[in-house]
């Protein structure tokens, strides 16, 4: 394996790069001290950008790496799933393969072929406060745009509609990968589904989060599947809602709102 095709340089899950968190490490603190709290002081983060760096992992995998436990005087504790453990394990062992025989990798490359493309999708950097990871469904093209379905995981599918030239570009096709990419601001909450919306995507879950800040709130809603949705409301929409944390609700999201992207 020639120096320049290494694949051991695991950007975003190896060292903090400014104030990029390595997740690796976050992941092996949850495991070990079966807390995300603890984890983060461990390792100078705070509490919420802790549960955003989880937040992230798990919507960017196939199958949830973090679970939450409920139970107990603090609302549970947080675990690593057995996929979770084998995605750390894998990157440990090739890391110490690495190090001391790099011939050695060739014997693990199945495991690296499956977990290194895991590790290159914490690596995008972009504004959009949601990122999904998601299999295309079905593309109907019409005179101009095209609808997009992407199939996110856990019973959960998303709408895009995007132009027919973007379509031909990102090489969007049934089966293939893409990623969905929604602003927290875009999404709209609503604790009553028994109404009619033009928003062609409605995403019902549990609400994990609720965080009020000076004038708005950030709240997070975990899905059917392990995934969650963030969503960036005033604080007047939140007592107006009655949104508490344990409650059930629906982000609602235009079709024209979530962007597509495909890995490079």
């Amino acid at each position: 394996m020639s120096k320049a095709s290494s694949p051991i340089k695991m950007e975003g899950l190896s060292k903090p790069r400014g104030k990029r968190w390595d997740h690796l490490e976050l992941l092996e603190r949850i495991d070990s001290s079966g807390s995300i709290s603890a984890a983060a002081t461990a390792m100078g983060m705070s509490y919420k950008a802790a549960w955003q760096a989880v937040e992230s992992v798990n919507n960017m995998s196939q199958e949830p790496l973090v679970i939450r436990q409920p139970g107990g005087s603090s609302g549970g504790g947080t675990s690593l799933t057995e996929y979770g453990r084998r995605v750390v394990a894998t990157y440990r062992r090739l890391e110490e393969a690495w190090a001391a025989v790099p011939a050695s990798v060739s014997s693990m490359m199945d495991d690296f072929d499956r977990y290194y493309s895991l590790s290159r999708r914490f690596d995008m950097q972009t504004s959009a406060r949601n990122q999904f990871l998601g299999t295309i469904k079905h593309v109907k093209k019409g005179a101009v745009n095209a609808e997009v379905i992407l199939d996110i995981g856990g019973g959960n599918e998303l709408a895009a509609i995007i132009t027919n030239d973007s379509a031909d570009h990102l090489g969007l096709e049934i089966g293939s990968e893409a990623y969905a990419l929604i602003k927290a601001q875009w999404i709209i909450l609503t604790v009553d589904t028994d109404f009619k919306t033009s928003a062609r995507n409605s995403l019902t879950g549990t609400i994990a989060r609720c965080q009020e800040g000076a004038v708005n709130a950030e709240v997070v809603i975990e899905l059917p599947g392990g995934k969650t949705i963030a969503a960036i409301i005033t604080n007047d929409s939140v007592k107006t809602l009655g949104l508490k944390v344990g409650g059930k609700a629906t982000a609602m999201i235009k079709a024209s709102h979530v962007i597509l992207a495909v890995p490079s």
